[in-house]
């Protein structure tokens, strides 16, 4: 599951970043127009950015802060990839859980981001009737000499805005992949153990 998880991770945060945007851009656009339209802004600014290109990880998190993590609906998000065990956590611990979740995948996204290189990026039309409130925006990446690769969102409507609570790449749900990875760690030591083990593992990233 490791393997399958970091070889995907590589690629889908060339499409991820697409989904960075204001709250009030995400109100007025559909779906798929404001993932195609931030995927190139975005994009532009990798290509352009001398901080992000050498790879200084202090700036691709800040990045990140500002223009990918307003987009994500982490309590779904985690929520989510708790599954039954979810309702086993306190109202605390499910916060915690939350942080520690969110801190992960950013940390994740942000060691990916300078590994970005001359990939493209393909938005399907997406049809969807006006009073739809969750969809899937589906996109391609297509490698240079490589076999194109399906990355899927799966957004919802909410109050502010379009938000995405799940990433679907070559098939493999990021939520149902973890989820997997959290009901093992919390059989053998609890939710208390799961969050301890996340909390190492944002430490231990923080140290590098």
């Amino acid at each position: 599951m490791q393997r399958i998880r970091n070889g995907w991770w590589r690629t889908a945060v060339v499409v991820t970043i697409a989904l960075s945007a204001t709250a009030a851009a995400q109100a007025q656009e559909a779906p798929d127009a404001l993932v195609k339209r931030v995927a190139d802004e975005v994009i532009a600014t990798i290509k352009s950015d001398p901080l992000v290109q050498a790879g200084d990880q202090a700036r691709i998190r800040e990045v990140m802060e500002k223009k990918l993590l307003p987009n994500f609906d982490f309590a779904r998000m985690t929520q989510l990839a708790m599954g039954r065990n979810w309702r086993a956590a306190t109202p605390a611990q499910q916060q915690r859980l939350i942080d520690e979740f969110r801190t992960l995948l950013v940390r994740t996204y942000s060691g990916a981001l300078n590994k970005y290189r001359d990939e493209t990026i393909e938005t399907k039309p997406l049809r969807m009737r006006p009073d739809d409130t969750d969809v899937t925006v589906r996109t391609a990446v297509l490698k240079r000499g490589g076999s194109p690769v399906q990355i899927d969102y799966s957004m919802e409507k909410t109050p502010g805005g379009w938000k995405a609570y799940d990433v679907i790449v070559g098939g493999v749900s990021l939520v149902t992949n973890y989820r997997d990875e959290f009901n093992e760690q919390i059989k053998s030591g609890g939710v208390d153990g799961l969050l301890k083990t996340l909390a190492d593992k944002n430490k231990g990233a923080a140290a590098k």
